[in-house]
């Protein structure tokens, strides 16, 4: 694509968020559309990245208190969402755990639990390795739920960044939650619990809450997006209690990324700047599905413009199940940003339909 005369030369390092962060996975982590643009052009125009996204998560948020004093509590709700989106994205400025990071990642929180207060959400802990992990929990309206799906991200997206998931699930009879599991959000920030050799342990315990909780009867399912698809195979392989698993854009043979983005962010979730500390726990990490067979339905989500998974490394997880199963966009962003409706609507149909079949339901 050949630039206009006019345009303006970025600083590198806000071409690389802007590379890091395109509008397709701001809108697909829950911004506003014409935020989203704000925020490219504020810090293309110099404005810090944390700062323009907290100032129109402020924005938002205030929109959404004023349309529920109002009594507009769908509208507060939409804004309320919104303001989720562009407070999950200032956190995101910085890749190591600052002050900074902290402060905005609590403001994070605060946010979705407004949502969360006027939405129906409840939020789920789960003792850990002496911390805590954390998640929020939808159910579909007006029924019980026919299951339940465990969502999770990666090295930065985490817990209620995935919203528009869980609508999709919702909508389809099933219960979602939106985990934030061990190197993730609170559970590393607040509780200093970190990823390591095994995670996937860590991910259990929200299957242990789904299965201790007797109003979420039904099979339950489990979804890892970019990274965290690893973990959601790697528990699939190892929990015959998970009914059906869902791998977005993960690598089953993670290294110690060249980029410096990649490798801050992977330094901050695994707790170490050593690099043959992380060589040798992305080993204990490596999926090989001649080893690591999985019983239940596996789908494999792959865009074919990911540059970090190739479709090799997304057919090793559909291999590992004797109904695997793999969907790629030729045009697929990493974890089909730029699909977004048509991703959601086929995870939230497969996992329908398997889980209703697990249920024994017609």
């Amino acid at each position: 694509m050949t630039l206009p005369a006019d345009a303006p030369v970025l600083d590198p390092a806000v071409a690389a968020r802007h590379r890091a962060m395109p509008l397709t996975r701001l809108t697909d982590c829950g911004m506003n559309a014409a935020d989203a643009r704000a925020l490219h052009a504020r810090t293309a125009a110099g404005e810090d990245w944390a700062d323009a996204a907290a100032a129109l998560a402020g924005a938002r948020l205030a929109k959404a208190r004023r349309a529920l004093a109002a009594g507009h509590r769908l509208t507060a709700v939409t804004q309320a969402r919104w303001a989720v989106g562009a407070a999950l994205f200032a956190h995101m400025a910085d890749n190591q755990d600052t002050e900074r990071k902290r402060v905005l990642y609590r403001r994070y929180t605060e946010t979705v639990s407004f949502v969360a207060a006027i939405d129906g959400m409840r939020r789920i802990t789960a003792r850990y390795a002496g911390g805590l992990l954390a998640g929020w929990l939808r159910r579909p309206a007006g029924r019980p739920p026919a299951g339940t799906v465990i969502v999770w991200g990666g090295l930065s997206g985490w817990g209620a960044a995935y919203l528009r998931t869980a609508d999709a699930l919702t909508a389809r009879g099933l219960a979602c939650l939106l985990a934030e599991g061990p190197g993730q959000g609170e559970p590393r920030l607040d509780h200093g619990l970190y990823m390591d050799g095994r995670t996937a342990d860590g991910f259990a315990r929200f299957v242990d809450a789904v299965t201790g909780d007797a109003t979420l009867p039904g099979p339950v399912g489990v979804m890892g997006n970019s990274f965290g698809g690893l973990f959601a195979a790697l528990l699939a392989a190892q929990d015959s209690r998970v009914a059906a698993c869902v791998v977005n854009g993960a690598p089953p043979a993670p290294a110690v990324p060249e980029f410096r983005t990649a490798r801050e962010q992977m330094d901050a979730a695994f707790g170490t700047r050593d690099s043959d500390t992380l060589a040798a726990t992305l080993r204990q990490l490596h999926f090989d599905p001649s080893r690591q067979a999985i019983g239940c339905p596996v789908l494999v989500l792959h865009g074919g413009a990911d540059p970090l998974v190739d479709r090799g490394q997304a057919q090793a997880f559909a291999g590992a199940s004797a109904r695997g199963r793999l969907e790629s966009w030729p045009d697929g962003e990493h974890t089909i940003y730029n699909h977004a409706d048509e991703r959601d609507a086929l995870v939230g149909d497969w996992l329908a339909e398997v889980l209703s079949l697990e249920r024994g339901c017609p």
